[in-house]
């Protein structure tokens, strides 16, 4: 007889939970050749999570922008790229965050007559629904062809002069049209980081970017801010933009600040106030005499949306500074002004005593680092008596009297309480 011995060898470990769901099978399979076949929209919520979370963020947008819509993914994408994220800035989405900063990444790098425009123009079909907003701080002129000679040249500003035909920049009405929803364009004409490789003519903004870009925001209808910062927007310039801005559907603020605006183009601005729907404008640091403040404050009487006028830094004096006021005698519009540093005196705190008496509407002045002096605060202090509604007034270094300065802040003080316990009554109510 034969003795036969029968061995089972098991693994304890093993189960059967651990084989993988024929769904899970087909969802792994589809993430892995998502590329080569993007099906998504066909399945349920659920396994379309599944499969978006086993997605790579480097696969090309041609594929992912208009089928992949989970924030989970393009919060992915964020992450991996780019240090700080802040999503409340791109009104809480993490897609529309993507695009616009990979777009904005684009131009601030693009070399013209080097760089292919189709990195531009095949990238529009994929972000124009999402980009709400660019903010472009840099733009790169073209590569010089003698680059070897121009090492010998001066860091002088005649080189911005040389430079003049050849230091175009990037054609935004290449771009802008084709953005449907863009509310917002923050731009600066200049390069960051230019190292030991500076020149002025880096930083030109030059008569045909100006018309380009004239055209390019005429052609924006959607457009509610345009910033044009530290770019030496002159007179000429501004009143091109101007020109092409004055019948506007849409814009309500407008910054200009650190430029070369000086009289002439504050004339244009002063004719863009007054037929506009311009809300805020932002004229801090230029070069604005009594003649520009003169414009704009004719604009300002004829103005019945302004609410917001930055002049700070510029050089108004009391001519300019009274002929504000005296707009403010009948406008009804303007919430908040500022004309710190503009070599103000006791004339225009004097009108400006005739403005706090009468006027309603606003609620914020700056008079800081001017010369009112000991008349100039007593003035302001007789025009504030009744005033019920100021509840800013900046005063510091403005050589206003200590005791005057206490006296005016209290009354400022305590509109602004009365203000506060108003909204905390009457919460819907819009603040102040």
């Amino acid at each position: 007889s034969f003795y036969t011995r029968r061995c089972i060898t098991e693994d304890p470990s093993w189960s059967l939970v651990t084989v993988p769901h024929l769904t899970e099978l087909c969802l792994q399979h589809i993430a892995h050749n998502f590329q080569m076949n993007p099906i998504l929209n066909c399945l349920l919520p659920e396994d379309q999570k599944k499969v978006v979370d086993r997605l790579s963020t480097s696969l090309p947008l041609t594929v992912t922008a208009n089928i992949v819509s989970h924030e989970d993914y393009w919060k992915r994408c964020c992450m991996e790229r780019w240090q700080v994220c802040d999503v409340s800035n791109y009104g809480d989405s993490w897609k529309r965050m993507f695009f616009e900063r990979h777009l904005e990444n684009i131009l601030k790098f693009f070399i013209p007559n080097t760089t292919d425009p189709n990195q531009v123009l095949e990238l529009i079909p994929l972000c124009k629904g999402y980009v709400r907003k660019l903010e472009i701080d840099q733009f790169l002129p073209p590569l010089r062809v003698d680059q070897e000679e121009s090492n010998g040249l001066s860091d002088t500003e005649d080189d911005a002069e040389l430079g003049e035909v050849y230091m175009h920049h990037y054609d935004l009405k290449d771009l802008i049209p084709d953005l449907p929803h863009l509310e917002e364009l923050h731009l600066t004409y200049g390069v960051k980081s230019c190292g030991m490789n500076f020149e002025w003519s880096l930083f030109n903004f030059t008569d045909l970017d100006c018309s380009n870009l004239a055209a390019a925001v005429k052609m924006c209808r959607n457009l509610k801010v345009f910033k044009l910062t530290r770019s030496k927007v002159d007179d000429d310039k501004i009143k091109l933009l101007a020109r092409n801005l004055q019948y506007h559907p849409c814009l309500l603020e407008l910054d200009l600040s650190h430029n070369l605006i000086g009289d002439h183009g504050a004339q244009a601005l002063g004719k863009l106030i007054s037929h506009s729907r311009l809300e805020t404008l932002d004229l801090c640091n230029n070069q604005i005499c009594h003649l520009g403040a003169q414009a704009l404050a004719q604009g300002l009487a004829e103005s019945s949306t302004l609410t917001s006028l930055n002049l700070r830094l510029n050089f108004v004096e009391d001519k300019g500074g009274e002929a504000i006021g005296r707009a403010l005698l009948t406008n009804s519009s303007l919430r908040s002004l500022h004309l710190g540093s503009n070599n103000l005196s006791e004339p225009t705190a004097a009108v400006f005593s005739q403005v706090l008496a009468q006027n309603t509407t606003l609620r914020s002045i700056n008079f800081s680092c001017n010369h009112l002096r000991l008349d100039g605060g007593k003035k302001l202090l007789e025009g504030l008596a009744n005033n019920k509604t100021l509840t800013e007034f900046d005063l510091r270094h403005a050589e206003v009297e200590q005791e005057t300065d206490f006296l005016i802040h209290e009354i400022v003080w305590a509109n602004r309480e009365a203000v506060r316990r108003g909204s905390l009554q009457h919460p819907t109510t819009e603040p102040l």
